[in-house]
């Protein structure tokens, strides 16, 4: 059976809120019986946008995450509900009801992504349905998704076999402990988001002014092996990126036709940018 998925390109987000704005015009003041009770105007937000800074001036990347309930095919919020009090409908969706799972605040306690928020006021916990309301009287899509002006969220209804090929070919990922969970949320670019980068950019002499060195080799080497090799631009800057956060012992190695070859050690955490690495003729 088709099954609803949803997808969040961290390339194309530039953190707007405009969906995070259509959850709360959506359920703040509303119920919907059977579906969802109304979510409190002050509170978690069901459907959030997490924001992450990379690196340090000169060189920053800021990035955003969609965090909302990830839908799984094995929830653990309805392994500690009681019976009937969650729901995994065959399309895929996952409904907390508003009337079964009163009182039962293990329900929330249950998620492992933060997801299901307890409503201490009604004794409730909630979370973003996919708003299974409006799929259910046809809507193409949820409200975040149509609400998104670039394009960062869109879903799509397909079996699973077909997702993962999809999954494949666009190389979306999973949020970490998703795969054994089942989620149905996908994150094209996730990289930009939990991983890190270092750059620097090079500097030497020409003559007897200070000059951009373009097309220096630089090689990034953690402990003894080197990591990946590229090569500065024309205002000889260089960057790595999708690196393994860690703390390690780095190196970078710098070359270029005229200068004389420097490695600069550093143990910190990245991202980080290096700052001028500069470089004494030949």
């Amino acid at each position: 059976m088709s099954k609803w998925n949803l997808i969040f390109d961290v390339d194309l987000c530039t953190g707007c809120q405009n969906c995070v704005l259509a959850v709360k015009d959506e359920y703040q003041g509303n119920s919907f019986a059977g579906y969802a009770a109304e979510m409190p105007r002050h509170g978690p937000n069901w459907f959030a946008i997490e924001r992450r800074e990379r690196g340090e001036f000169p060189v920053l990347d800021v990035v955003h995450r969609a965090r909302c309930c990830q839908h799984c095919d094995n929830p653990p919020c309805g392994a500690a509900a009681p019976d009937g009090a969650v729901k995994k409908r065959d399309d895929g969706i996952v409904i907390i009801d508003p009337q079964l799972a009163r009182g039962h605040k293990q329900i929330a306690d249950a998620c492992p992504f933060g997801a299901a928020h307890w409503n201490e006021a009604v004794a409730l916990a909630q979370h973003w349905n996919f708003d299974a309301h409006l799929i259910d009287a046809g809507w193409p899509a949820p409200r975040p998704v149509q609400a998104c002006p670039t394009g960062a969220l869109r879903v799509v209804k397909l079996e699973d076999d077909e997702m993962q090929r999809l999954a494949a070919a666009q190389g979306l990922a999973r949020t970490a402990g998703g795969e054994s969970r089942g989620t149905r949320v996908y994150y094209r670019n996730l990289a930009r988001f939990n991983r890190v980068f270092v750059a620097g950019t090079v500097v030497g002499q020409e003559g007897g002014l200070e000059a951009c060195v373009a097309n220096a080799e630089v090689r990034l080497i953690r402990e003894s092996e080197t990591i990946g090799t590229t090569t500065s631009d024309a205002f000889g800057d260089f960057r790595f990126d999708y690196l393994q956060p860690g703390n390690a012992t780095w190196r970078i190695a710098v070359q270029a036709r005229g200068y004389q070859m420097r490695e600069v050690e550093f143990n910190r955490e990245p991202s980080c940018w290096l700052g001028e690495i500069r470089l004494d003729p030949a």
